[in-house]
């Protein structure tokens, strides 16, 4: 049986944060606590993001499947509802990315999350208007690439987290990177509660970020239906496939995965270009742009153009799942850590908590 916010005592911090907690990650962000809300398509909107900014953590609104003028909108409706610092996760390969970077700057947005590693002009760009860079990575080589080119700090997804993903567990890959490199490492993959944030700041890191969690939020948009769909899953019932897109992400292992793993190459191709056609009417995008990040998608991950034809399909099986609760069509990205959750608390009530689990932790540890 699921909680939901206010069944039940939420554990506040009590007394004084611990010093443990304030990280060079608060300091960069200009945030209390050290812990980051995901850029999830379809999931982290305003409304997520300005929630988690207002307990404390940095919220990342997610603009790879919105166009232009959407996230300009997204943006002012962020800000109008919280002044504290907040970031917009961008796609590096998109045509129109150096006016959307343009856009953060004159919002002043303070932190630039990428899901892939930007040119290193990108980044420059961002950092000579002072905006904090922030890109992804699932591997050691890319964490040291993108430190040399001067980002920020960097967030580091081990192979449990949701989406697209790695092979490399996060107990693994987070220290590994943290002795590789010197800027603030953010650790994800695997993290739900207060004893995961002082394990990541045992391995080194300066805190974690969540996506999972953050969905299984009141505060998420996705569909009541979907949410109660994730809550009942365990730590096995996820996936790591190819057939989404290409590139391997972690989902939920439900009928459409099976069916999609299934259906013949042919029947797969039909299926997204149909989606692709509707993707395009919903986002209002051009043939030429789609036609552009196509080729970009299929130089960075060497994909067949069988599997860039299903990688438009993925925009309209993530719409269908999380906001129109066709869960029967649609694709759930999500961590193994969905089998660890049973409750959908607000921001405020799971931040809280897991700062008052972390200082307990610490107490303990230190008695």
């Amino acid at each position: 049986m699921t909680r939901p916010a206010g069944d039940g005592p939420t554990r506040q911090p009590s007394g004084a944060v611990p010093s443990a907690l304030h990280t060079r990650a608060c300091e960069l962000f200009g945030v209390r606590y050290p812990i980051v809300q995901t850029g999830m398509g379809y999931v982290s909107d305003a409304g997520l993001t300005a929630a988690t900014a207002n307990a404390g953590g940095l919220g990342i609104l997610s603009a790879g499947l919105l166009s232009y003028e959407e996230l300009a909108a997204a943006i002012d409706a962020v800000q109008a509802r919280t002044d504290r610092p907040f970031g917009v996760n961008l796609r590096a390969d998109q045509p129109d990315v150096e006016r959307r970077i343009e856009l953060l700057i004159s919002a002043g947005v303070r932190v630039a999350s990428f899901a892939l590693a930007p040119r290193q002009h990108l980044i420059g760009k961002c950092k000579d208007a002072g905006l904090v860079v922030v890109p992804s990575i699932g591997a050691r080589r890319h964490a040291e690439k993108v430190a040399a080119w001067g980002v920020d700090a960097v967030i580091v997804q081990g192979g449990e987290g949701g989406g697209h993903t790695g092979g490399v567990p996060t107990s693994l890959l987070l220290p590994q990177v943290v002795d590789a490199v010197d800027i603030p490492v953010i650790g994800a993959g695997g993290f739900f509660d207060g004893r995961g944030l002082v394990a990541a700041l045992a391995y080194g890191a300066a805190g974690i970020a969540m996506g999972t969690r953050f969905l299984l939020t009141t505060d998420s948009p996705v569909a009541p239906a979907v949410k109660e769909v994730y809550l009942s899953k365990t730590v096995n019932d996820t996936v790591l496939t190819r057939e989404v897109d290409g590139v391997p992400q972690r989902v939920l292992r439900a009928g459409t995965i099976d069916r999609i793993e299934k259906t013949s190459g042919a029947g797969r191709l039909i299926r997204a270009a149909r989606n692709a056609v509707a993707f395009r009417k919903l986002s209002g995008s051009r043939w030429s742009d789609m036609a552009r990040e196509g080729l970009a998608m299929k130089k960075g991950h060497e994909l067949t153009w069988s599997q860039v034809v299903m990688a438009a399909n993925a925009p309209m099986l993530y719409r269908a799942a999380l906001l129109e609760g066709r869960t029967d069509v649609g694709i759930m990205a999500t961590g193994q850590v969905v089998g660890l959750i049973d409750d959908l608390p607000s921001c405020q009530e799971l931040i809280d908590r897991i700062v008052a689990e972390a200082a307990e932790v610490l107490r303990r540890l230190g008695a």
